[in-house]
C-alpha cells in the first residue's frame, strides 16, 4: 500500500491548490511510475468529472488512491 500512500501525498498536496480538478490529479499520477494505466482505465471507464469529481488510480501492487469526494481529498486503500 506505500504505492497509493506516496500517490496520495502528491495527490492531496497538489489539492491544496484552488484551482485543482481531475486533470490536474492525473498529471500529478503521471508522475508516479507504479500507477497501473490499464487497470485505472477500466475502473474509470464511466467516469464523469461533473459527477465524480476526480478518479480513483490502481496502483501495481493491489492498492488504489480514492477520491473522496465529500472531503475533497485522496485516501489510499487496499
Amino acid at each position: 500500500m506505500s504505492d497509493a500512500q506516496r500517490l496520495v501525498k502528491a495527490l492531496n498536496d497538489a489539492a491544496k491548490s484552488p484551482q485543482f480538478d481531475y486533470a490536474k490529479a492525473r498529471a500529478v499520477a503521471r508522475q508516479e511510475s507504479s500507477v497501473d494505466w490499464p487497470a485505472t482505465k477500466a475502473h474509470n471507464a464511466d467516469f464523469n468529472a461533473e459527477v465524480d469529481g476526480c478518479e480513483t488510480f490502481l496502483m501495481r501492487d493491489g492498492s488504489r488512491a480514492e477520491w473522496k469526494p465529500g472531503q475533497f481529498r485522496y485516501a489510499a486503500s487496499g
